[in-house]
């Protein structure tokens, strides 16, 4: 079922995490900073959603990195219903697009709860302060990829975050698959 975030929380705190990659490794909230923002993603390797904006997604963060803004990616699927969101297909999908930011696992899910993260792709920009400007979505793509040349709305609103400390205050949320959340 297509779930669509809540609208930005203009100000909310970035919340701190120390997260896995595929391999072990952790990563700290405080290494992937960036100097002039960070952008938090929740997606996943199941869902469409995720998987029609993949190239985009990849395209983006590598041009917001060299803005100085530090890009991480969260996973919080449940992977024993989910297989396909395990930490070692998340590695396999990371080497396969490239991606130039850490693809991280939250087994117990507490990151995405901390986040308020409710769907894949779920987008939180926060400026150099570490205040939430943005919650949208990254462009027109739906289920399948939106038009070659449809606007850049995740990169334009974190270009502007680097630049001003302050995102677009139109914003379209996200669309996506819901997180697979254990049951409790």
């Amino acid at each position: 079922m297509a779930v669509t975030p809540p609208v930005c929380d203009f100000g909310a705190e970035l919340p701190d995490f120390a997260l896995p990659d595929p391999d072990g490794r952790i990563h700290r909230l405080s290494d992937l900073r960036g100097a002039r923002g960070t952008l938090v993603m929740f997606i996943c390797n199941h869902c469409p959603y995720v998987q029609a904006i993949l190239d985009r997604l990849t395209r983006d963060a590598k041009a917001l990195q060299q803005l100085g803004i530090g890009v991480v990616a969260i996973s919080s699927n449940d992977v024993a219903a989910y297989p396909a969101d395990a930490p070692y297909e998340m590695k396999k999908i990371s080497e396969k697009q490239g991606f130039t930011f850490p693809y991280l696992y939250d087994e117990t899910q507490e990151v995405a709860r901390a986040f308020g993260a409710e769907c894949t792709p779920d987008f939180f920009g926060y400026n150099a302060d570490g205040k939430l400007q943005y919650r949208g979505r990254l462009d027109a793509s739906g289920r399948a990829p939106g038009p070659p040349d449809a606007r850049r709305e995740l990169y334009e609103a974190m270009a502007q975050i680097a630049e001003t400390g302050q995102g677009p205050r139109a914003q379209t949320p996200s669309m996506g698959c819901s997180i697979k959340w254990k049951d409790d």
